[in-house]
């Protein structure tokens, strides 16, 4: 068929998508990547002062670290912690740089829309048999190309939620966005006059939250009139310091343990469960409106917001094409019962590959942290996996696809949807007896 000297069409340049990329040339299939930064990586020079909690043998995928061996690169030690700029320096920024990979990279090229040649969304006959069509703003320029398949690699980064509770934008919030960061900002670094001697007020109850609130402690030490606030939606703060000692990544546990000893010395001001509905301009500060226990009530004298709210998928340019979502996660719908927090949060998941991502669309997979919509719980090798399984199955080896292993930490911690966490995950005693209940 003509369709098969089409190329991969691959969206995304993050760690995914640059995993996606070595799997093909592994396999001798032809690929086309878009990447609406400035470089592959893009996303993650946003965070680049951010060091990561998994170590380096879980962040480099099997396919890239072949390929980029063959060319004299050497591995960082497994065991060590990157920043997202050592991620960037010493792994992304030589895969992407490969003869095989380089050619096929386009850079500032922004996704606009997929869809089938000549048919829309609703036309069924011989849809499978024409090529994707994908309209691409590259620099500026508006440009069609064609594809025989297509994995999203996108991401959500780009897509933060509100800081509003109930996934709306609070009242106002976006008429005062000056003063709201959505992201991880580098309070240390280049946003250290932006936030030092300032009411401070972070929203959110992730690791990324409790990475920022760590951060503000430490500039607090050198500019004592800093404040920090910190808003969640827990029922309960407990909730907020994860597996702690029973983590199988040590990192992501010392933040739980750092962070209780934060809120016990009082070093940080908790309101929980507080939702947050409208942000004012009172007296030239911030006033943040909301409710906690039933309760309205308002935190005055605020200089600065940031949000780590999390972030959601980006599908508008998926619109005509069969791509199905669940309705509450929005992960792609396999997956869903696997990641759900409302179920649990475990940090291991059910080894899952192409089957599992399968879409009405043939030939169309949404992969990374995509693939899991809202869910907070998603590391660097799920995605590898995901598109190892994927591109065997695009290449015709069935066999490899259905084969799926996935090798990842354990958190120590599993949310059973109740008011409680239980350690159920982790190495601790009666693990096994947990985990049949929630993970």
């Amino acid at each position: 068929m003509e369709n098969k000297k089409l190329p991969v069409a691959i969206i995304g340049g993050g760690p995914v998508g640059l995993a996606a990329a070595a799997h093909l040339v592994k396999r001798g299939e032809s690929f086309v990547l878009f990447e609406a930064g400035e470089t592959a990586g893009a996303n993650v020079l946003n965070w680049a002062h951010v060091r990561v909690f998994s170590p380096w043998k879980y962040n480099i995928d099997k396919a890239a670290k072949e390929l980029l061996e063959q060319s004299g690169w050497k591995s960082p030690d497994e065991n060590g912690l990157p920043t997202g700029k050592e991620l960037y320096d010493h792994y992304f920024k030589h895969l992407v740089n490969l003869p095989t990979i380089h050619p096929h990279v386009h850079t500032n090229s922004m996704v606009m829309a997929i869809g089938r040649k000549g048919l829309d969304k609703m036309k069924s006959k011989d849809r499978e048999k024409q090529p994707f069509v994908i309209q691409v703003k590259q620099n500026g320029v508006n440009k069609l190309v064609e594809a025989r398949a297509v994995i999203d690699a996108s991401g959500t980064w780009q897509n933060s939620n509100p800081v509003g509770s109930g996934g709306m934008l609070a009242f106002g919030e976006a008429d005062n966005k000056a003063w709201i960061y959505y992201g991880i900002p580098d309070v240390l670094g280049i946003h250290k006059e932006r936030y030092h001697s300032k009411n401070v007020l972070v929203v959110g109850g992730g690791h990324s939250a409790i990475n920022t609130i760590l951060e503000l402690e430490k500039l607090k030490q050198t500019y004592p009139g800093t404040e920090i606030h910190w808003v969640l939606r827990k029922k309960n703060i407990k909730e907020a310091y994860g597996g702690q000692e029973d983590d199988a990544l040590p990192a992501r546990g010392e933040l739980g343990i750092k962070i209780e000893r934060m809120v016990n010395e009082d070093k940080v001001s908790i309101y929980t469960p507080f939702q947050i509905d409208e942000i004012l301009k009172e007296d030239g500060k911030l006033a943040v409106y909301g409710t906690q226990q039933g309760e309205r009530k308002a935190l005055r004298g605020i200089d600065e917001i940031i949000s780590n709210t999390g972030t959601r998928p980006d599908l508008s340019f998926l619109k005509e094409v069969r791509v199905d979502v669940d309705s509450s996660v929005e992960s792609v719908p396999a997956l869903a019962d696997l990641i759900d927090p409302n179920i649990h949060s475990c940090g291991t998941v059910r080894p899952h590959g192409e089957a599992e991502l399968r879409q009405k669309e043939k030939d169309l997979y949404v992969v990374g942290i995509k693939s899991y919509g809202r869910a907070p719980t998603f590391l660097m090798a799920t995605g590898y996996e995901q598109v190892r399984s994927v591109v065997a199955a695009l290449t015709g080896d069935w066999e490899a696809a259905k084969k799926v292993e996935l090798d990842l930490p354990e958190t120590g911690v599993c949310s059973t949807g109740g008011d409680n966490s239980q350690a159920c995950c982790g190495t601790g005693s009666n693990t096994e007896k947990k985990a049949a209940k929630c993970c």
